[in-house]
């Protein structure tokens, strides 16, 4: 492969003013927005209601149609659900509330152990000369602020000797209230329970509603956000409810299965209660982040309690540390896989959001409400942001990010996520499917104005360095070649094909990916750039062991460059079969298919792997015989 000349690094980036109209469009959405925020923020009290209401719906719906097919009338089935969801809401909290009055009565017992441990620790810190050094610091910092008021007071006490005054000691006024009525007591203790007493009513109410309306409601949404697309406003809700409903099955069933094991654990270690922690450790994990440290702080207290020594603590403290890591970072990302369409930056941030806005019940809802909006951001162009924003999917594509990375230079990081690709796929896809891909956007800027020669040149060397660092990451051994060094006629041993730039170094980049492709299948390839097949040049041009010609193009534009490019090189190689590589066509475009034509050329390939194949097809016929595929297939001529 011919080296390039070396440009200077960073690309450029082409000036353009921003419009009026964009300015516009981006004031219009950031007012948009804040009203939103402020609407979510200052509704919470109906807001949060409605949001606990549809996700419980959503985790009953499955229930409902259940009761369904066992030919439970539609009410019967809804009033039988959410009777069964409320009575195992008011279980679960008699069986805490019983459980916390149990060890409530209990802890006193443990009083010697608390006791112990406070001296064992103060005991420790007294022999470490840090912390003394510490204590002392912190000693001689609060002699030093107390001494502001004692100096204040001796000033006073000398001015009242002074003027012959005598201070009179302040008499302390304490102001008492009433002794409370009934109805006072029944407001203090009753008040905070009304409230949550309130919300659990009409979250009951509202779930009783969607369960009974869920068609009706369903339509009407459709006709309201998409009425002039019914098919794409369905997909998107019919998307969203697959995703949500899965996502609350199977984080159901992971933070059951983790509460068991706590408890189990705790059991093991004898931790009393344990039935307790392993069901407070199941619904704290659907807070994200703080609800299982939340739910560890109890049992680690206890344990220190329980325990005279510190084995129990520190078992407790790894059951919990270690059942989340495995929990978080091996089941969850197995289980779910691209279910929740989340990034895990947008799971952070939406915890911190949605706790701005609704507080702790935010946190519980951020990850299904996010993946709510990440999926109306997938099926709504208007709200394609929150997918690149939210979303789990790159946000370029790969052939994008390919061209990003050749226009900046960084061939590095490009042969590592091709790397990736090739986990899974084989390096002729990753060559047609992203790289020429790439080169061809890049060529859409050539065409626009907007790619300098300069940037050509820069993308040119890091195509060239790319295939470099692929070549050295693998493994001779393990490459699938299709033609060995023993089937390779004599004839094709020194470098037989010769990949031809048609007009550009972007085409000579990518006539480089096809030579790379031949030398692994085991045919040597050599290349000539633009400027080597030109008129003037075109008669130095080597041609020895040439035994077939590839024409790179990008994009074939104007077919007269094409058709004297093939002229010249019959001249120069006259007999030799020519391939047009025309490799951003599409293999039903007349337009390309008529270029072809009048290129004169014999064959057409439209991707590297069909080059690839048909050079090989070609070397396996008889020495010097190949078929034109320019004219029908009647009409075919043997050309000696």
């Amino acid at each position: 492969m011919s080296a390039m000349a070396a440009a200077p690094h960073g690309p450029e980036t082409p000036k353009i003013a921003p419009s009026p109209s964009g300015l516009q469009d981006t004031a219009y959405a950031a007012v948009i927005a804040a009203v939103v925020v402020a609407a979510i923020y200052f509704g919470r009290p109906m807001l949060v209601p409605l949001a606990l209401s549809i996700l419980m719906a959503f985790a009953l719906a499955p229930v409902v149609e259940f009761l369904r097919r066992l030919r439970v009338g539609r009410i019967p089935g809804v009033i039988l659900s959410v009777t069964l969801a409320v009575l195992l809401i008011i279980g679960i909290m008699g069986f805490i509330g019983t459980q916390i009055a149990w060890l409530a009565a209990s802890l006193p017992q443990y009083q010697t152990n608390i006791v112990a441990k406070i001296q064992s620790v103060e005991g420790s810190a007294a022999n470490n000369g840090v912390v003394q050094g510490a204590i002392r610091m912190f000693n001689n910092l609060s002699d030093q602020l107390a001494l502001t008021p004692g100096a204040a007071s001796s000033a006073t006490d000398l001015q009242s000797k002074t003027t012959g005054q005598v201070r009179t000691p302040a008499v302390p006024v304490v102001i008492q209230d009433a002794p409370p009525g009934p109805i006072q007591v029944i407001q203090r203790f009753g008040g905070p329970l009304l409230e949550p007493l309130a919300d659990l009513t009409i979250i009951i109410i509202f779930v009783i509603f969607i369960l009974l309306q869920k068609e009706d409601l369903r339509d009407r949404f459709i006709m309201l956000a998409g009425g002039r697309d019914l098919q794409r406003t369905t997909l998107a809700l019919d998307d969203g409810a697959e995703r949500l409903s899965r996502y609350l099955l199977l984080q159901t069933g992971v933070n059951t299965v983790f509460g068991l094991v706590v408890g189990l654990l705790l059991w093991w270690a004898g931790v009393p209660n344990p039935a307790l922690w392993g069901l407070i450790a199941g619904i704290f994990r659907y807070v994200p982040y703080i609800g299982v440290p939340i739910a560890a702080i109890m049992p680690l207290a206890l344990s220190m309690a329980v325990d005279p020594g510190w084995t129990m603590t520190f078992i407790t403290l790894g059951v919990f540390v270690v059942l989340e890591s495995v929990t978080g970072q091996a089941v969850e990302p197995w289980l779910y896989g691209r279910n929740m369409g989340l990034s895990a930056l947008a799971v952070v941030v939406a915890a911190g959001f949605w706790t701005f806005v609704w507080g702790p019940v935010g946190l519980l809802l951020s990850t299904p409400l996010t993946m709510c909006l990440v999926v109306l951001g997938r099926h709504v162009d208007q709200l394609r942001f929150l997918d690149v924003m939210l979303g789990d999917a790159p946000p370029m594509a790969p052939e994008e990010s390919f061209y990003l990375r050749m226009l900046a230079g960084n061939s590095d990081e490009a042969a590592e996520q091709a790397e990736v690709f090739l986990q899974r796929h084989s390096l002729p896809a990753y060559f047609d499917e992203v790289a020429v891909r790439g080169l061809a956007l890049a060529q859409l800027d050539v065409n626009r104005g907007a790619l300098t020669e300069e940037g050509r040149k820069r993308i040119g060397t890091s195509v060239e360095t790319f295939i470099d660092n692929l070549t050295m990451q693998e493994d001779p051994e393990t490459r699938q070649q299709s033609v060995s060094q023993e089937l390779v006629p004599p004839g094709w041993q020194n470098r037989p094909v010769l990949c031809v730039a048609g007009r550009s170094t972007l085409d000579h980049a990518a006539a480089s990916l096809l030579a790379h492709l031949l030398e692994r299948q085991g045919i040597g390839a050599r290349i000539a750039t633009f400027e080597d097949v030109s008129p003037s040049n075109v008669a130095d041009l080597s041609c020895d062991g040439v035994r077939v010609i590839c024409v790179s193009y990008l994009e074939p534009g104007s077919p007269k460059n094409a058709r004297y490019l093939a002229r010249r090189l019959r001249k120069r190689m006259p007999g030799l079969p020519l391939i047009a590589g025309f490799w951003s066509v599409i293999e039903d475009d007349t337009h390309y298919l008529d270029s072809f034509e009048a290129t004169e050329c014999d064959f057409l390939a439209n991707n590297l792997r069909q080059a690839v194949d048909q050079i090989i097809a070609l070397m396996k016929k008889p020495e010097g015989r190949f078929v034109s595929k320019v004219k029908p297939a009647e009409e075919e001529t043997v050309t000696d």
